[in-house]
């Protein structure tokens, strides 16, 4: 990379200034309007350190994240404040100013490695496509580089691993590659936009790990975005906290974590677990999945196998374990989404058809599904009103005040009122988008609901309101849920019994005071201490844990 002015490099590499960012949102049927995303935010970072940005969704993370490379979202224009990196405004420099910018000096990592990377080629050709193209190195210099990155960050067969495409990796392995492709051309800033959120314990550690020790070892600045406080902790030198688009507090990481100045950080910091009673089973499970097993693709690849579990009217039963563990597919099984190869599915009494159009209205009624991202779970285009109503017409044949009614209802249930009728998904936050999923499923009447990672992208607050909503709504419906988690704080808040799985097979099953009390086999131990605690210094002894665990075995 060619040598910059002196002059310029002074102790912060990152200067935000008073900035202020702005979206057009155009409801249908309504005049366009503007909306105010981050109002008159200031910050700086100096070089080789990492600040953490937390927030609940819609605070202005990912937005303040993007503003490094002068880059808004559709819509979204930064529309007042400056932008310093290495003494230069970069909102002034002009699009070629700023292309030269974006990946040498500035390198940003999504949250979904799986939806950043071409499918078509391969992941050398990706991880040093920024620093060939930017100059700042040959191709046989840059994938040496790259090859020194992978061995840095763990990957497995590094000298080869290049030349495999992005499906033939893991989830994990796969967000590793991406951080070796953010330095492979060696910027002086990234950011890091919820980097661990969709990864599961085990693996997140090694990716935080990987990441950590990349920081410090080439001295890169970093903006480290998240919901996670626990994980934010663990990698930061400072952390700003947000809300609506504005600074709430800055300070130190241990400054925030021990002693929060401000009561929503102090409300952050002290989010205690729901303390959830245990429920025996009681009478016949409303489903009971006997020894199914199930297969993708022609290779016949058993993803399930052999998998019995049973759930009992108005109980909840948690099913954890890692990335490719089988949880989410035991879920399309039950749905009929994917068609078991043995094994039955019995459900409020009646065997289940294994094919989801064979179902009859009943089945789909009773049994229905809250989906992780809401995002795209909703219409953008239809109220809330009609989202909520469209189940009562289909399944009730509900009209006009009847069904207007019913909405309205729901949207008390949900503690949510009225008054949200007429909005549409865009002017909702993350947390109420999916209490909206919730009444959605309500609406239905079901006998059970199957909730697959639906707080993993909130923020800890509104996880925690979900999480007393569903409750609560458990024990006025007796409606049972399937918890799909790979957070073992959110299963000991919600669960009364709990299916630990791993390479499609049920390895711990039974009552939650059974299965998380001692003694553990090796996975569900490994699964318990990669649980992120609000520690500093907790991920150094984690890691150091498992490596004297790997040596004893």
């Amino acid at each position: 990379m060619a040598e910059r002015n002196p002059a310029e490099r002074d102790d912060n590499l990152l200067d935000i200034r008073n900035l202020r960012i702005e979206a057009k949102v155009y409801p249908p049927g309504e005049e366009p309007k503007t909306i105010t995303l981050v109002h008159d935010v200031s910050l700086t970072l100096k070089r080789g350190k990492v600040l953490g940005l937390i927030g609940e969704s819609g605070a202005g993370k990912s937005t303040i994240g993007l503003s490094t490379m002068a880059y808004g979202r559709g819509g979204v224009r930064i529309t007042g404040g400056e932008v310093v990196i290495n003494g230069r405004d970069i909102l002034k420099q002009g699009k070629r100013g700023v292309r030269a910018l974006r990946g040498r000096e500035v390198c940003y990592v999504a949250q979904s490695a799986a939806a950043a990377f071409n499918p078509a080629h391969r992941l050398m050709d990706q991880v040093v496509e920024a620093a060939i193209g930017h100059g700042t190195a040959s191709r046989a210099e840059a994938e040496k580089r790259a090859v020194a990155l992978f061995k840095k960050l763990s990957l497995p067969d590094p000298e080869n691993i290049g030349n495999r495409y992005p499906h033939q990796v893991s989830g994990g392995q796969l967000q590793r590659v991406m951080t070796a492709m953010a330095l492979c051309s060696q910027p002086d800033l990234i950011v890091f936009d919820e980097p661990t959120t969709a990864l599961d314990v085990t693996t997140q550690i090694d990716v935080l790990a990987a990441i950590k020790d990349a920081i410090h070892d080439t001295g890169v600045a970093a903006l480290y975005i998240t919901h996670d406080l626990a994980v934010v902790a663990q990698v930061s030198d400072e952390i700003m906290v947000l809300r609506h688009g504005r600074l709430v507090e800055w300070g130190g990481t241990r400054q925030i974590i021990k002693e929060p100045r401000q009561e929503y950080t102090n409300a952050l910091v002290s989010v205690h677990e729901i303390e959830h009673r245990e429920q025996n089973p009681a009478g016949t499970p409303v489903l009971s999945v006997k020894d199914v097993t199930a297969a993708y693709g022609r290779s016949h690849v058993k993803v399930l196998k052999n998998v019995s579990v049973d759930i009992y009217p108005g109980q909840t039963l948690a099913v954890v374990g890692e990335s490719g563990s089988g949880k989410s597919t035991l879920a399309r099984a039950i749905t009929g989404l994917l068609p078991p190869e043995q094994g039955s599915i019995t459900f409020a009494g009646r065997t289940l058809s294994n094919a989801l159009a064979q179902r009859s209205k009943a089945d789909l009624r009773e049994l229905q599904m809250i989906y992780q991202m809401a995002d795209v779970a909703m219409n953008p285009r239809q109220t809330v009103g009609t989202i909520i109503g469209r189940p009562l017409e289909f399944y009730f044949g509900m009209r006009g005040r009847e069904r207007d009614k019913r909405v309205a209802e729901l949207l008390e249930k949900i503690e949510m009122g009225k008054g949200f009728v007429d909005r549409y998904p865009a002017e909702l936050s993350g947390g109420q988008k999916q209490r909206v999923c919730i009444a959605r499923a309500l609406a239905a009447k079901p006998r059970m609901i199957i909730c697959d990672e639906v707080t993993s992208a909130l923020d800890p607050l509104v996880a925690h309101g979900i999480l007393k909503l569903l409750l609560e709504l458990q024990a006025e419906e007796q409606v049972a849920y399937l918890f799909i988690t790979h957070d073992l704080a959110t299963v000991k808040s919600i669960a009364d019994s709990i299916a630990v799985m791993y390479r499609g097979e049920v390895v711990r099953y039974g009552p939650k005071s059974k299965v998380l009390a001692p003694p553990f086999d090796d996975y569900t131990d490994l699964l318990l201490r990669s649980v992120p605690e609000m520690e500093i210094g907790w991920l150094e002894k984690a890691i150091s844990g498992r490596r004297m665990a790997s040596a004893g075995n």
